[in-house]
């Protein structure tokens, strides 16, 4: 019986082995602890969302209601200075026909010869 020389490791080829075998370890921890971070966080990542979501919502139904509240309020200025301006014009022209009348009865007093 001849015995064959068992081939010996290299330290080369033990060193790449170990190298290997702490990478696939390393993967392995890496996915499980990422994984539970995950499974960890997600409630509270959900809840931050609707809580952003809420907010946005509120933030958007203020903006809607200061435009509508300040929309109200010029159109309450705009009628305001609308009724004014009419009775300002309806003034004037009471007093061009008072003064047309006045000028009338005058041109009429000298036309007499009073």
């Amino acid at each position: 019986m001849t015995t064959e020389p068992v081939p010996v490791s290299s330290p080369e080829n033990q060193l790449r082995s170990e190298r290997n075998h702490g990478f696939v370890v390393g993967l392995l921890a890496g996915s499980v602890v990422g994984a539970g971070l995950g499974w960890l966080f997600a409630p509270r990542v959900s809840a931050l969302g609707r809580q952003t979501a809420d907010s946005l919502r509120s933030l958007g139904a203020a903006a809607s209601d200061r435009y509508q509240e300040a929309g109200e309020r010029l159109t309450a200025v705009v009628d305001d200075i609308t009724a004014k301006g009419q009775e300002l014009r309806d003034q004037m022209s009471d007093a061009v026909i008072h003064g047309a009348q006045a000028v009338e009865h005058h041109a009429a007093n000298m036309k007499s010869g009073h």
